[in-house]
């Protein structure tokens, strides 16, 4: 998928977004064009699914929650047997299916891999790039996943840190931040012809007070 825009000097790179976002359902897709390595879909959560998360960050033991297979009626099962108080959180499981079941049909697949968990700090805080094609992240409680606009990112401070690399961030200024509830599909350098250019973020700082609850899908 390369572009002449992708060969275009940093001096005019800021004028090439490579990011979209809007608070229709139509902005996802828009992950499939060349130049777009991240979609966003800005959203609110209604009361109904935030009961059902309080439910999951209430609980003594902290919810992991994994699954490889279809969406639909067996991953709905599968929620209802795994999350804590399931009679509580009905409507977080139907929105949790229902992405299942839109990242299935966006990618053509019968098959998603799915993971829930409640997260008490940072997984991956240094910015990186993943090697797979595309993921859908959605933060349903706690700070949202931080990325970069490509203008801001040194790529040759990716990877394993070592004294001679330089720092991945140019602009500090430039990083941008996911709020709650927005769905966002960030593609890798494991996508065909996206080698060079997958999404550079990472996990953000969790407070201690503030447990974050986050969705990762990918299509398999």
């Amino acid at each position: 998928m390369p572009t002449s825009a992708r060969r275009q000097d940093s001096s005019d790179s800021r004028a090439i977004p490579r990011h979209a976002e809007g608070k229709e359902i139509s902005t996802l897709p828009r992950v499939f064009e060349d130049d777009i390595n991240i979609a966003i879909m800005r959203r609110r959560l209604p009361d109904d699914i935030q009961a059902g998360v309080k439910t999951q960050l209430q609980a003594e033991r902290a919810l992991s929650f994994a699954w490889l297979g279809p969406a639909g009626d067996a991953l709905r099962a599968e929620l209802a047997q795994h999350l804590h108080a399931p009679d509580a959180c009905g409507e977080l499981i139907e929105d949790i299916v229902t992405l299942a079941d839109a990242m299935a049909y966006l990618f053509d697949t019968d098959t998603v891999g799915l993971r829930l968990r409640r997260m008490d700090g940072a997984m991956c805080p240094r910015f990186h790039c993943d090697n797979l094609p595309v993921r859908l992240v959605t933060t349903y409680h706690g700070p949202g996943s931080e990325w970069l606009p490509e203008w801001a990112v040194n790529r040759h401070g990716l990877g394993a840190p070592t004294p001679e690399k330089p720092e991945i961030v140019t602009e500090p200024g430039a990083v941008q931040r996911l709020e709650v509830g927005d769905l966002a599909l960030l593609k890798g350098s494991g996508w065909i012809g996206n080698e060079a250019h997958g999404l550079v973020h990472r996990s953000p700082d969790v407070p201690a007070d503030q447990p974050r609850l986050l969705l990762t899908l990918d299509p398999a």
